[in-house]
């Protein structure tokens, strides 16, 4: 029967199919899937961990932006910038971090292209180096035409004084060019006589608004015009034919006065004093007229044996140009003289006969206002700085 029995399970086992749960050994691991909120939590990591980078990159491109936009701890002076013809955007940008006016070239093509851009225009710009990219960017969008200073040139300044301040205000301005243009024979100068080449005493002196598109010669002729207009306003022409005199000579007058008179009431009787000497041929011994071209802190007393055609000390007449450039109320004096005084007054009565000659010929400082005493002889005019040194005018 066991056999039998056997037989059986032999057959049996024949047709048993394996199952890999019948071995606990082989039976796979099976992982749980994970709950559906973890995936989201990952998920909001890796999302916040990309925002904070991007924030803080945005951070670090803006805070690398607002320095180079922002204006430096110090911001200098402003300095000339030029813009050349045919220059475009890229080429001003590059022009500016060349030179010291910005941080960074790509930066402030950036900046211009976000604030509606910038049409360049050639030109000279005054710029200060290190200001905010919105001040160096307000600049350049303002013509040179359009931008102006204004130079003032006080009554008496000469042409080389006029040269240096401009050479000073304006930084487009160059004295040394100045001063060669003011020296040129081939310009049509009307009140300049025939082999004379100065504009010493042709450039009227006044408040100029001078642009960044303005240059040396454009300057001289605006001061030439001026001149011309105030010469016909105080009729020079028609007092020169009365006088005796080429416009141009009371011009030279004219300058003499304004080196001279301190206080307005003394240029008429200045130009009063100066004609009467021309009359009776006498040296005009005024001061102003040594000085001229003279080297800075040369002692009076060597000046005043200087031969020179300035030093009327030694020569007769006018000297050979104006020794400055007179404004109006000089040139107002030269042509309206003072008349002489009247032969009943103070001053005539050291003269034997005060109703014949009694003319102004000498004047002295004699305050320290400026204002001068009068005579008509020497030993009037002796007395007179006599009185001077004791008040202290005078040395």
């Amino acid at each position: 029967m066991r056999d039998d029995v056997l037989s059986d399970d032999r057959r049996a086992e024949a047709h048993w199919r394996v199952d890999p749960w019948d071995d606990p050994v082989e039976v796979p691991v099976v992982e749980a899937p994970a709950p559906a909120g973890a995936w989201v939590r990952w998920l909001v990591v890796a999302v916040a961990v990309v925002v904070a980078a991007a924030v803080l990159t945005a951070g670090v491109v803006g805070w690398w932006l607002l320095e180079r936009v922002s204006a430096a701890d110090e911001i200098g002076d402003p300095v000339r910038f030029d813009i050349a013809t045919g220059d475009d955007l890229g080429d001003v940008a590059a022009g500016l971090a060349a030179g010291g006016f910005i941080a960074d070239a790509g930066v402030f093509e950036w900046y211009v292209e976000q604030r509606g851009g910038l049409e360049v225009v050639p030109g000279l710009y005054r710029v200060r180096p290190g200001a905010h990219l919105g001040d160096v960017l307000s600049v350049l969008r303002t013509p040179p035409d359009e931008t102006y200073q204004q130079v003032t040139f006080p009554e008496g300044f000469t042409v080389a004084q006029i040269a240096d301040r401009l050479d000073d205000r304006l930084v487009q301005m160059d004295a040394a060019t100045f001063l060669a243009l003011t020296d040129d024979a081939e310009r049509s100068v009307p009140l300049r006589p025939d082999g004379v080449t100065s504009l010493e005493g042709l450039l009227f002196p006044d408040t100029y608004r001078v642009s960044n598109a303005d240059n040396e010669g454009q300057v001289i002729e605006r001061m030439l015009e001026l001149m011309e207009r105030v010469v016909a306003q105080e009729d020079v022409l028609a007092a020169s034919e009365r006088l005796g005199l080429s416009p141009y000579e009371i011009l030279t007058v004219a300058s003499m006065i304004e080196r001279e008179a301190k206080v307005d009431a003394d240029r008429a009787v200045i130009a009063r004093v100066i004609y009467n000497r021309l009359a009776r041929g006498m040296r005009l011994e005024i001061d102003a007229t040594l000085y001229y071209g003279a080297p800075a802190g040369t002692p009076f007393d060597v000046l005043r044996d200087t031969d020179s055609p300035y030093n009327t000390y030694l020569y007769s007449g006018l000297p050979p140009t104006p020794i400055a450039n007179p404004g109006r109320a000089s040139i107002r004096a030269a042509v309206n003289p003072a008349p002489n005084p009247a032969s009943g007054d103070e001053i005539c009565a050291v003269l034997p006969d005060p109703t014949v000659g009694c003319d102004y010929l000498f004047y002295v400082l004699a305050d320290d206002d400026g204002s001068h005493a009068f005579a008509v002889t020497f030993e009037q005019h002796q007395a007179n700085i006599d009185a001077a040194r004791r008040a202290g005018v005078l040395p």
